[in-house]
């Protein structure tokens, strides 16, 4: 059953400290499903979202139904990133320091369909604008086989929602992370790019 529309409120920089558990809970329960099927680890989840405590450009966008946060979605420049994550624009023409890295979006499914992902890309973009120092916006996203045996018989992927919003998959863009899987431990993944420029004064 879908639930009244969240209110959302974006934090930045030092702000973001207090809410961290939260995001890292959301992580956790969401990215356990399809395509991620991330087996989650606390102690990773707090060396991982150091980055965006440490980062004063940072920003994290969340989601209140009430006081209880039901999605979230980060970003911070992709200078201040990991260096798995910097290191798939070595040797490419975009440069590292005129990106700002859109990490990740998770929301709880009964909250899906009511218009958070695009309020997420929204005040991810404006933060970035505001900040005047990006051309791009741009996040990954892991690849999998087609016909993997774990993929939802009516999984709908967000090819076209990224679309919509003015993203271009850039496949030769590619970091390589490992993560635990569930019922098949730590595995190596491949995460292929999305860019958009960075429109001023929209």
């Amino acid at each position: 059953m879908k639930k009244p529309m969240p209110v959302i409120r974006s934090f930045a920089g030092v702000e973001i400290a207090p809410h961290l558990p939260a995001l890292a809970e959301l992580r956790m329960r969401v990215f356990r499903d399809w395509p991620y099927l991330y087996d989650g680890d606390a102690q990773y989840e707090e060396r991982y979202l150091r980055t965006y405590r440490d980062s004063w450009r940072s920003v994290v966008v969340l989601a209140f139904d009430g006081g209880r946060v039901v999605g979230a979605s980060t970003g911070l420049p992709l200078s201040d990133e990991t260096d798995e994550i910097r290191g798939a624009f070595d040797g490419h023409l975009v440069q590292v320091e005129h990106v700002f890295y859109c990490g990740e979006s998770v929301l709880l499914p009964e909250y899906r369909g009511l218009g958070v992902g695009h309020r997420f890309f929204d005040l991810r973009e404006a933060h970035a604008r505001a900040l005047g120092d990006f051309r791009w916006t741009a996040f990954c996203a892991v690849e999998r086989d087609h016909d993997d045996p774990r993929r939802p018989a009516f999984h709908r992927g967000n090819e076209v929602f990224w679309r919509k919003r003015g993203y271009t998959h850039r496949p030769e863009l590619r970091a390589h992370l490992s993560w635990s899987e569930v019922g098949r431990g730590e595995q190596p993944h491949t995460l292929s790019f999305w860019l958009r420029p960075l429109e001023r004064g929209r």
